[in-house]
């Protein structure tokens, strides 16, 4: 017993307290620097955003473009700021990067679709193939842009349905945007019986497209005889408008094609083949 109590009076008690009060300074002071990088970092990354929101909108940036870059950036600066403070406790940061990495690279494995269309997402927001409100025809499906989305693109058809398009689809296909051009060729087909008078039809046309206000002057409109077909001779017209014009002149030159043509006494032939009959003579 007396060698125990020897043993434990013969510890410097006021150095090991001293010892753990310069730690537990340090430490203490250490966590508030930590709290002070992230809570100034957050601040300033807050500031940074809001900056280069209003530097986008003035340059009249797209909205989607705008959003994106500003949550990427916020992302990232956030990153670096919880890096900065955990570095700040005295923790060796290089460990956490690299299980960073390896659970990403889990991850990525894991989402392979959808980085894939994560990854077409940040395409068509650089490059803008299309934008909200503009008619496309993409991946096999033909309508109206509503959202543009990282993942996902949202159509509306003609019809009014909603066609939700992975992005990577769209990336991989043919995009045909109708709304990208102020103007656009209608392009139609008139057919005329042989018999009728091909210079009549044709004067007749120019002025049914010169009495369109919707047709544009230039470019001029190409009326020309393009077909001598089995039952009919074809005529294109190709009149030019504005985009939001397009199936608004397509539908009523027709109707006023058919009306006046039924008044001039021209002909639409139906397909038609002649039979010839021979009587034949018994020997």
């Amino acid at each position: 017993m007396e060698d125990l109590t020897t043993a434990f009076t013969g510890i410097d008690w006021q150095g090991i307290v001293d010892y753990m009060s310069i730690n537990a300074i340090d430490l203490a002071g250490k966590v508030i620097v930590a709290l002070v990088i992230f809570f100034a970092g957050r601040w300033i990354a807050g500031l940074v955003v809001k900056a280069l929101h209003k530097a986008l909108q003035r340059h009249e940036v797209d909205k989607t473009l705008e959003t994106f870059v500003c949550n990427l950036v916020r992302m990232v600066l956030l990153v670096v700021v919880i890096i900065a403070a955990i570095s700040a406790l005295g923790i060796h940061t290089a460990s956490f990067i690299a299980i960073f990495g390896a659970a990403g690279l889990a991850i990525g494995l894991a989402l392979q679709g959808s980085l894939s269309n994560f990854a077409a997402g940040v395409l068509i927001v650089l490059f803008r193939p299309y934008k909200v409100g503009d008619w496309v025809e993409a991946a096999g499906i033909a309508g109206s842009v509503e959202q543009v989305q990282i993942l996902t693109t949202i159509l509306k058809t003609g019809d009014n349905k909603q066609i939700i398009v992975p992005n990577s689809q769209i990336m991989d296909s043919i995009i045909t945007n109708y709304s990208a051009n102020e103007i656009r060729r209608v392009d139609m087909v008139v057919g005329v019986s042989y018999d009728d008078d091909l210079d009549k039809v044709r004067k007749t046309i120019e002025e049914l497209v010169a009495a369109e206000d919707r047709v544009m002057n230039e470019p001029a409109c190409t009326i020309a005889v393009s077909e001598l077909a089995d039952s009919s001779v074809n005529f294109v017209v190709r009149p030019w408008a504005k985009t939001t014009d397009y199936w608004g002149v397509k539908f009523d030159l027709t109707e006023a094609i058919k009306k006046r043509f039924d008044q001039d006494g021209i002909s639409f032939p139906f397909p038609q083949q002649d039979v010839h009959l021979y009587n034949a003579t018994k020997d």
